[in-house]
């Protein structure tokens, strides 16, 4: 598996089986990313280009949000932001070599990241406000990528599981974080215990022209 497209072809391949799981057994985030981890290596993504919470050191950010992160942080550990992507699929080049160290080349070698949100929230539900600062994340990591010659697909996967609507995300936020997502060419799961929303598939079905249509370029 050496392209971004068809990272993205195996996620929607893990999707039905992620989605299963997770309305039969409900957990904490970090649980839930074991999951995702779990279906994706079950459809064949190598363990060698398969991460989570991969640590990647971007030094001197261009975008503004990862400007401001670095600037709330203490005057000495600035110069730089540090995103962990929940789960990350890498093109063949990272070599099984995730660690910090090789922040620089675990950047390059992005195809595919998604970041998991979960309703696990004692007396409360998950906002809009939490899914779409994830999803300008996914967008500022992307442009990084960008400045630096390299493209990845970002997606976005909410599993609001919750058995009970209370716990569930409100009708507004759901539609409203979908919006989100759209606006910012970010792929988006979403399943709760009778709902599923996936775009991914409508991103590959429309690959010449669509969120994916550059890194599909990559797969000729």
């Amino acid at each position: 598996m050496k392209t971004p497209y068809h990272a993205a072809m195996k996620l929607l391949k893990a999707w039905p089986g992620i989605m299963h799981d997770c309305r039969e057994t409900l957990g904490s985030e970090l649980f839930y990313q074991a999951v995702v981890y779990h279906h994706l290596r079950s459809v064949g993504v190598p363990k060698r280009q398969l991460g989570m919470n991969v640590k990647m050191w971007i030094s001197e950010p261009v975008t503004p949000l990862f400007q401001e992160l670095d600037e709330k942080k203490h005057e000495q550990f600035r110069g730089g932001f540090e995103p962990t992507p929940d789960v990350a699929i890498f093109s063949e080049g990272v070599n099984g070599d995730f660690r910090r160290r090789n922040n620089e080349q675990t950047l390059k070698c992005l195809s595919l990241v998604v970041e998991v949100k979960v309703s696990e929230r004692a007396k409360a539900r998950l906002a809009v406000g939490e899914v779409a600062a994830d999803i300008n994340k996914l967008a500022a990591l992307r442009y990084e990528c960008c400045h630096r010659g390299s493209n990845f697909y970002p997606v976005v996967m909410v599993l609001d599981t919750a058995p009970l609507a209370h716990e569930q995300m409100t009708p507004y936020s759901y539609n409203k974080a979908k919006e989100v997502a759209e606006e910012n060419s970010v792929g988006s799961l979403y399943c709760s215990p009778d709902v599923e929303f996936n775009s991914v598939q409508r991103h590959l079905t429309t690959a010449s022209t669509g969120p994916l249509a550059p890194l599909a370029a990559r797969d000729t």
